[in-house]
């Protein structure tokens, strides 16, 4: 059971559902508006926490999942006319340009900017607001390292290496969000004429490939499938060791993570409201809230992802065991827009076909 809650917290890839609607507001409190929170399938938060927003502000929210990023976007931009719900929570900076683009947001000054870092701002039109981060890395198995008497890796380069053959476990950047950050950061650390070469010395170097992250963590890591996998290196993200901690009760990590310069990339996700949403008003209190301190702090123990906030603390079990890396990968969002299919095309033609 840990272990499932582990992988609903940590992917992009759980089945669609759409909760209930939550408790009405407290009595006493009249209700403004029922907001439709259009999110992906990761989302989590505690009840208690919208709950509180409910009673405050007189603000229904009802939360609707609809799969991973992509396959979110695509059902707004689909549904644009009629829109689906009032705010959109998940949107990361891998498709920002693409949902700029479309029209669909409301630009929105939130006060609550005044506390977010100006770096995770990519948006000046303030169209999409930041709401989280997190970093996609290595992970490896530090027992199965020790008892094989090798260095883990320190960086991708590492990885061609004939001491890791074998070792390695990736995701599809076509089918799978940590896939596709994982290919960004190798375009970003060999550039657009190196990466398949890389990429061809990694197929050589017997890396696996998963078409998502729990196949390769539960089912080819040696720590994430309880010593069936056969792969001590994973593509995962830097707070999965600090998830290890959480869910299995542990005094410290069995995994660690590779957070050297140029062997991460940073995922921003955003929270904007939908510019044909009837209840305006109502969704900037709503953004406000999302960015606010008491909606900041229950992400990282639901989400595993790092508050955007700056006044918002991100709590002990982050520090001492979610590393942020200091010189993470960053692709703009518009290159990431105008070259996406492209980088994944060419990457499938040389790994998989």
């Amino acid at each position: 059971m840990k272990r499932f809650l582990l992988i609903s917290l940590l992917i992009f890839l759980a089945a669609a559902c759409t909760p209930p609607a939550l408790e009405s507001p407290a009595a006493g409190t009249e209700t403004l508006a029922t907001l439709t929170l259009v999110t992906h399938d990761s989302f989590d938060i505690s009840a208690d926490v919208l709950d509180a927003f409910t009673a405050e502000s007189g603000i229904e929210v009802q939360v609707l999942k609809s799969g991973d990023a992509g396959e979110m976007l695509n059902t707004l931009i689909l549904s644009k006319e009629n829109p689906l719900g009032d705010v959109v929570y998940g949107v990361d900076n891998t498709f920002l340009s693409r949902a700029l683009d479309a029209g669909l947001f409301a630009p929105y000054d939130s006060p609550m900017l005044a506390d977010i870092p100006d770096e995770l701002e990519l948006d000046p039109s303030h169209t999409l607001l930041p709401v989280d981060v997190g970093y996609v890395t290595l992970n490896y198995d530090i027992a199965w390292f020790e008892e094989h008497e090798l260095s883990p890796p320190t960086g991708l380069a590492d990885l061609i290496n004939p001491e890791y053959a074998g070792l390695l476990a990736v995701q599809n950047p076509a089918s799978s969000s940590p896939g596709l950050a994982f290919l960004l950061t190798t375009i970003g650390q060999f550039d657009e004429d190196g990466y398949l070469g890389y990429w061809q010395a990694l197929r050589d170097n017997d890396a696996l490939i998963s078409d998502g992250w729990s196949e390769a963590y539960y089912g080819a890591f040696t720590v994430g499938s309880g010593g069936e996998g056969d792969r001590p290196i994973v593509v995962s993200y830097v707070t999965s060791p600090a998830a290890e901690v959480f869910f299995n009760d542990l005094a410290e990590p069995p995994t660690a993570s590779i957070n050297s310069p140029g062997s991460s990339f940073k995922q921003i996700e955003f929270a904007g409201i939908l510019a044909n949403s009837p209840h305006q008003d109502a969704a900037r209190k709503l953004i406000d809230f999302l960015l606010s301190p008491a909606f900041q702090e229950d992400i990282p123990l639901h989400m595993f992802v790092y508050p955007a906030n700056s006044k918002a603390d991100s709590g002990d079990l982050f520090r001492q065991w979610a590393e942020i890396p200091t010189e993470p990968v960053e692709i703009s969002p518009a290159d990431i827009a105008a070259h996406r299919e492209e980088w994944i095309e060419a990457w499938t033609d040389m790994t998989l076909r």
